[in-house]
């Protein structure tokens, strides 16, 4: 038995995947941080790019937090182990991260690399 064949639709463009963020995260702070850090960027940006959040916990002092975009640390800041503004500390890292990626990128295109390639400067 043959079935006609039904036309194929291009799907949403939303339901693409196009980023993704990372979570290296250890500790339990640095697990809220990364929820609120990510969420922020989804609700505030397209995501058509890949970051890696990371963590190094430490009892006396807090966990370092930093974000990496291409493998270059572009966010870094020590959270205190009973930091009670984690989700505003999270936005204004996130928005911050949003900004040196888009500055990243501009710098990218507007680089000379007719003799070398970009990678080479």
């Amino acid at each position: 038995m043959l079935l006609p064949a039904s036309p194929v639709r291009p799907g949403n463009l939303d339901d693409e995947l196009n980023g993704f963020i990372v979570d290296q995260t250890i500790s339990h702070i640095g697990h809220r941080f990364y929820r609120y850090f990510s969420e922020r960027l989804r609700d505030t940006s397209r995501l058509d790019f890949n970051l890696v959040v990371r963590e190094r916990p430490s009892a006396r002092w807090g966990s370092l937090i930093w974000v990496e975009y291409e493998q270059r640390t572009v966010y870094r800041s020590f959270l205190a182990p009973n930091t009670a503004q984690l989700q505003t500390v999270a936005y204004a890292a996130a928005d911050q991260v949003k900004e040196t990626v888009i500055r990243r990128r501009l710098e990218i295109l507007l680089q000379d690399t007719t003799d070398m390639e970009r990678d080479e400067l």
